[in-house]
């Protein structure tokens, strides 16, 4: 089993995957500022990285403005590919954007593909992994979208997933063998990116109204109406949005239930 190191290992996507990798034997271990590994400056990255099989970077920016973002992504991405490079690290895996470098105008987006172009350039064996937008972000989208108490977004075509399946076909990919090119995930369905947001906004209650404006802008870019979706070939996952948002109702209510709490013993926190 392979020794693998997770840029990023305590956030959403990260610590999904070190849980299913773990649970088919390999040994993930998360790497980020909290563990004493700062990708920025490089700190911790030579210790982390010996005797490491594979590096898998899902480490995400903590400002997405223009400057700031790109960067994160290349001097973090440099930094690992040296130590990566240094410790015989035998496969780079990261997680990127579906359409990323069709999104020109976004500053974001820039930053991914300068990502991966460093990575693709490094003459390690790597793999990357590009995931179409994920249900839990939703809120997000729509906060960064408000203007006056209303969300304009565009109703361009989005192909969404739960993070859950992100993390298994990224927990795949970092698992196998390098393929020295990339792999596109989407979940089952194509809708509007308004209506997504629309029907995220109405099943958490919240009030606002969702404007559909061909105009609106997504991280900087003016999307038509494909430029959000997958190209042929992708692996599809089978988890709905109504199914996800259903899942979530469920965990939420079985979280503040009586019946739940009384029978969760003092010693189990």
């Amino acid at each position: 089993m392979s020794r693998i190191v997770v840029i990023g290992g305590t956030g959403l996507i990260g610590s999904k995957v070190i849980e299913r990798l773990t649970a088919h034997g390999h040994t993930a271990i998360a790497a980020s500022p909290r563990s004493g590994v700062d990708t920025l400056t490089g700190e911790g990255l030579a210790e982390v990285l010996a005797g490491a099989d594979t590096v898998l970077d899902v480490s995400n920016s903590p400002s997405f403005a223009d400057d700031d973002v790109m960067h994160f992504f290349t001097t973090a991405t440099t930094n690992i590919v040296e130590a990566a490079r240094a410790a015989g690290v035998g496969h780079y895996v990261a997680l990127s954007v579906v359409g990323a470098e069709r999104m020109t105008d976004s500053g974001y987006q820039r930053a991914k593909v300068a990502q991966e172009a460093l990575i693709t350039g490094s003459g390690l064996p790597y793999s990357i992994v590009h995931a179409t937008q994920f249900f839990e972000f939703v809120k997000s989208i729509a906060d960064t979208a408000t203007v006056g108490g209303e969300v304009h977004l565009s109703p361009a075509l989005i192909q969404p997933l739960a993070a859950d399946d992100v993390a298994t076909a990224v927990a795949r990919v970092t698992a196998g063998e390098p393929i020295n090119g990339t792999v596109e995930i989407a979940g089952p369905e194509e809708l509007g990116l308004d209506e997504l947001v629309r029907r995220g906004l109405a099943a958490a209650g919240d009030t606002r109204v969702v404007v559909s404006d061909p105009e609106a802008t997504y991280f900087g870019q003016r999307l038509s109406e494909r430029m959000l979706l997958p190209g042929e070939g992708a692996q599809l996952f089978e988890t709905t949005f109504a199914e996800w948002l259903a899942a979530r109702d469920a965990s939420a209510s079985a979280a503040v239930s009586p019946a739940s709490s009384a029978s969760t013993p003092a010693s189990a926190e």
